[in-house]
């Protein structure tokens, strides 16, 4: 059965981009419509790991349903991420000073289970109309704004589109221009796993940089035991497309192949089994800047190509956009002035806030591809505060873009100085 809507916004996509864009247009009064073209619960292929930067980001949209994230009896605390670099040595970086103390600042939840607390939680919440198993096929832009058309026919008119509907986005590629270009694009791939051995106690997460995987990396996020099986984790592998293709590598046998042979993980792994199967998923990176908005439409998350290059963190970069979003939407809206002028603000506001950060990420992932180099890094590190707490920073957000700001900063970082606060 075919129906029309109208509204002032539409969000297509109901990840978390689309809830937290959806979320903070209702907290604002805007009429809004969120089409997602799955049932939820559905399953997101990621890492799972909730960084300090979602967690706060949570907290700043609905302290509430922070409080439901964090307590959920699906999840487990996270306090820190260790890397391993090529030479085996590793650097263990705490999100906290006070490890094991209060709460953890992030968390590691299955995407099937965050994406849909946030999703039941937009559609229980009042001044939202949520279309599920709505799939957008077609955007015509005219000068009452968008008319987005689904697979059955049914329409829906909206004043302004934003566009949260992941790496596979029709309207981010088709509408807005955004390349695919494998440079600036990862693939991955993850399993589960339970009979692991050796994870960390205190939920932190492992980034393992094998030679051989360069500049991709590993990763082992621990997991809580379900039904009597310990041991569990999410584990997975990214490597960039251009250097997929330029190695002929078949990422699902790799991870197969790794966790059997490699020496740091074979022992792990001996007694493992694993949960199903291993699923692919395609991560556009933001080492390079493309326009995040244009006449009448915003780009939010995967879509708009605002994946970390380094720790393939997505998840944050999407809530901070869309709340970006929609405050530049309500904005805008009242002023009657949905111009790509106009909504040019939003571009300036996302890179404001995680321009540096990326910044950093992208030199770290090409000092990555040179293993010496990474070696050094983590040798460094492990000497040196100021680089440590860097990458801590990047995790939980604490006073990165402060300390950015400050000449000394990177003074501290080449001489090994702890930076002044």
């Amino acid at each position: 059965m075919t129906e029309t809507i109208r509204t002032d916004v539409c969000v297509v996509g109901g990840g978390p981009g689309g809830c937290a864009a959806t979320l903070q247009l209702a907290k604002q009064g805007v009429p809004v419509v969120l089409v997602e073209k799955a049932i939820f619960p559905r399953d997101k292929v990621c890492g799972d790991a909730l960084s300090g930067k979602v967690m706060r980001t949570l907290e700043r949209l609905d302290p509430e349903l922070a409080d439901r994230v964090k307590h959920d009896g699906r999840s487990m605390p996270s306090w820190g991420v260790t890397f391993t670099a090529p030479s085996g040595r590793s650097l263990r970086v705490p999100f906290s000073r006070n490890t094991g103390m209060g709460e953890a600042p992030g968390a590691i939840l299955p995407r099937l289970d965050f994406d849909d607390l946030l999703f039941q939680h937009v559609k229980s919440t009042i001044g939202i109309t949520v279309q599920e198993g709505w799939n957008a096929r077609s955007f015509q832009r005219d000068e009452a704004g968008w008319t987005i058309t689904d697979a059955d026919g049914s329409i829906i008119h909206a004043r302004l589109l934003i566009d949260a509907s992941g790496a596979n986005s029709t309207f981010a590629r088709h509408v807005a221009g955004l390349p695919l270009e494998s440079g600036h694009h990862a693939a991955g791939v993850r399993a589960y796993f339970h009979g692991v051995k050796g994870l960390d106690p205190d939920g932190f997460i492992e980034l393992i940089f094998l030679k051989d995987l360069l500049p991709g990396y590993l990763w082992v996020f621990p997991l809580p035991p379900i039904e009597g099986m310990d041991g569990r984790a999410n584990v997975g592998l990214g490597l960039r497309s251009d250097v997929v293709k330029s190695r002929g590598v078949d990422l699902k046998a790799l991870l197969g192949q790794l966790i059997v042979e490699q020496p740091q993980l074979r022992d792990r792994f001996a007694e493992a089994t694993m949960e199903g199967s291993i699923q692919g998923m395609g991560l556009p990176l933001a080492s390079k800047r493309y326009p995040l908005s244009g006449d009448g439409y915003m780009l939010v998350g995967d879509a708009g190509h605002l994946i970390d290059p380094f720790t393939g963190e997505g998840i944050s970069h999407a809530m901070i956009s869309g709340v970006y979003a929609a405050d530049i939407a309500a904005a805008a809206l009242s002023e009657k002035d949905l111009s790509a002028a106009r909504l040019r603000a939003y571009d300036q506001r996302v890179w404001k806030r995680l321009g540096k950060e990326l910044a950093i990420s992208t030199r770290l992932q090409q000092m990555a591809n040179q293993a010496w180099l990474f070696d050094f890094v983590v040798d460094r590190a492990n000497k040196n505060p100021a680089l440590a707490d860097t990458i801590s920073s990047m995790f939980t957000d604490l006073d990165l873009r402060e300390r950015l700001k400050k000449p000394g900063f990177y003074m501290d970082l080449l001489l090994g100085r702890t930076p002044v606060t």
